[in-house]
């Protein structure tokens, strides 16, 4: 397992559309891709992102443990970055 950790720095927090970009790329891994904020949950699953309620300035987790965890990692921090959704920690 792998992990690297972020702080948001979109001025409105996670929310769906950036949320969606997310799922959309993590879906496309083997791997089981986690966030970690107030509590651990599927990096596939929309709905379980928005319900952590990410805002400004918080930082989060996100852990990676399967086969291709490496590229699913950085994949998750592109689209993190690209999207200007979070920095890394």
């Amino acid at each position: 397992m792998i992990e690297r950790s972020f702080r948001m720095t979109d001025p409105q927090g996670m929310h769906a559309r950036p949320a969606s970009a997310v799922v959309k790329v993590a879906k496309g891994f083997s791997s089981d891709l986690t966030l970690v904020a107030e509590d651990a949950v599927s990096l596939k699953n929309m709905m379980k992102i928005l319900s952590q309620g990410i805002q400004p300035g918080t930082t989060f987790t996100v852990q990676a443990s399967g086969e291709d965890e490496a590229a699913a990692i950085q994949a998750i921090a592109d689209v993190l970055k690209n999207e200007g959704l979070a920095e890394e920690a």
